[in-house]
Formats: C-alpha cells, sequence, structure tokens
C-alpha cells in the first residue's frame, strides 16, 4: 500500500514537470518569437531610416545671388526699374527646385567676385565665362550656356560654305583685338579682314556690304540681326563655332572655393530644371532666334 502512494507521487511529480517544462518551452517559443518580431521591426525602421537618410539633400533657408545689371538679356534693368533677365530667371528657377527662397542683388561687374569672398553671397549668376583667370578665384558649377562665335552674311549675297575653303577672298568684318579676330586670324587665312574698333563698327560695314560677312559673338549678331539697326539686311551664315581657347569653355555659376555643398545643390537643380523642360522655355523667350 505504501508502495503504491510512493509511485502515485512519483507519477504526479513527473506530470508537474513535465507541464513545467511545456509551459517554460512555449514561453521561450514566445519570447523568441517577440525577439524576432523586434529585431525585424528593428531592422525595417533601421531601413527606412536609411532610406530616408540617402534621399536627404542639403537644404538652405535662402541662396543669396550676385549678378550685374547691364548685360541684356541675360541681365538688366526693365523699364519699370525691375532686375530681369535669362540669369535672374535661371536663379529663381534653381531655388524653386531646391524649395529655398532667392535673394538676388545687382552689384558693379568688378564686385561680383569679391562678394563671394566676403561671404555676401553663396553665388554670382552673371554670365561669367569658365576661364583659366576665373578659376583661380572661383569655382564653378557645371556650364549652363555657351557663346558661339558666328558667322552673318547679307541676305542677298551668294550661297557659299562656311569654311575656309569656302570663304577664300571674302572680307570678313571682326572687332579688332578680340578673340574673334584671333580665330579667323587662326583658321580662315585666305580671307582678307576689314578691322574695326568695335563691333558695331563692324556688323553696320556688312549692312552697308563694304564687307562679305561679320563674324562677332553669337548672341551679339542674334540681338543686331531681330533688331532695327540691322535694317533686315543680313542672317546667320554656318554653324557656331564654339572652341574653348577662343570663345571660352562656357557659362557657369560662380560659387566660393570653401562651399563645395552649394556647387553640389546648384548642380543638381540645374539638372532638374533641365529635365522639367524650364530652362528650354527660358532660351526661348529671351533669346529671338537660335545661337547655336
Amino acid at each position: 500500500m505504501q508502495h503504491e502512494r510512493r509511485c502515485a507521487r512519483v507519477l504526479h511529480l513527473a506530470s508537474l514537470f513535465g507541464s513545467i517544462a511545456i509551459a517554460l518551452l512555449l514561453v521561450g517559443a514566445n519570447i523568441t518569437a517577440s525577439a524576432q518580431q523586434a529585431l525585424s521591426g528593428d531592422s525595417a525602421q533601421a531601413g527606412r531610416d536609411g532610406d530616408a537618410k540617402t534621399d536627404v539633400r542639403p537644404r538652405r533657408v535662402v541662396i543669396r545671388f550676385l549678378t550685374d545689371s547691364d548685360f541684356p538679356p541675360f541681365n538688366f534693368y526693365d523699364e519699370d526699374g525691375v532686375l530681369v533677365g535669362f540669369n535672374i530667371d535661371l536663379a529663381r528657377a534653381i531655388c524653386l527646385e531646391l524649395r529655398t527662397s532667392c535673394d538676388i542683388k545687382a552689384r558693379p561687374w568688378e564686385e561680383l567676385f569679391k562678394g563671394l569672398k566676403t561671404g555676401e553671397a553663396d553665388a554670382v549668376i552673371a554670365a561669367h565665362k569658365v576661364t583659366a583667370a576665373a578659376t583661380s578665384e572661383v569655382a564653378f558649377t557645371d556650364r549652363y550656356f555657351h557663346t558661339p562665335g558666328r558667322f552673318a552674311g547679307r541676305k542677298d549675297s551668294p550661297d557659299v560654305e562656311i569654311t575656309p575653303s569656302g570663304l577664300d577672298g571674302r572680307r570678313i568684318a571682326v572687332a579688332r583685338g578680340t578673340a574673334h579676330e584671333a580665330f579667323l586670324k587662326t583658321f580662315f587665312r585666305d580671307s582678307p579682314l576689314a578691322l574695326y574698333e568695335n563691333a558695331d563698327l563692324a556688323r553696320e560695314a556688312l549692312a552697308a556690304g563694304k564687307a562679305d560677312f561679320a563674324f562677332d559673338d553669337g548672341i551679339s549678331l542674334a540681338f543686331w540681326l531681330n533688331g532695327t539697326l540691322s535694317r533686315q539686311c543680313c542672317e546667320m551664315r554656318g554653324g557656331p563655332f564654339l572652341e574653348p581657347k577662343y570663345f571660352g569653355d562656357g557659362i557657369a555659376i560662380a560659387v566660393p572655393k570653401s562651399d563645395n555643398e552649394i556647387r553640389i545643390m546648384l548642380n543638381d537643380a540645374l539638372k532638374r530644371v533641365r529635365a522639367s523642360g524650364r530652362f528650354e522655355e527660358l532660351v526661348q523667350r529671351y533669346f529671338p532666334m537660335r545661337i547655336y
């Protein structure tokens, strides 16, 4: 009898320990599952945080631009005394892409780079050409415009190929002491040059029939051809000449050498302004005819 009670007690303890073991296993499983869920949640959150971090771009409350006011159509005062132009609208489009405010002030040309160095401005957008001399003082964004050399000829003149051989013996009007004169002397050696003190006189010589062609900055020629001074005498001939040695390596926004962040921001915004079609809209608004 005593032996039977001892056996029953042993069986009861075994059953009790078995239940406890099962409970512990279940608790352990629950803890493991909870831990795995927590780890998964932490990993997912870390992934989201990582994604958010990779998508964060540098932000500034305002970008301070300097420009000058005497270079139409890039930057100038209109009849109401408002600063307008291609560069002004491009700066605003850039600020819009960066979701920041724009502060644009006009300064004399010779003070623009000084404003960068003294911290008055974050960037200069005044149609500066990228040259070796300029890059010794400031850094530049990607080029956003080029100023090619272009030929213009009278509408009633024969249609000839605008090449050194095609213009052999043709008289070309050009401003003395300019990159355009140097370019012609290098590549159009068999064309007699009619040298004038400035580009206005060279263009007038073409209109008056004193020269067969004029060679000048494509932007200036476009405005002259589309204006009243040309008397609708002439038209662009041939294509653009973009040799950096003579006509610069394009136009860009100047930034301080010490602020690489602003250069990256502006480059990113310029790409998006182009991709949106806004850049082409501005070109068509401010330039009366294709200069490229």
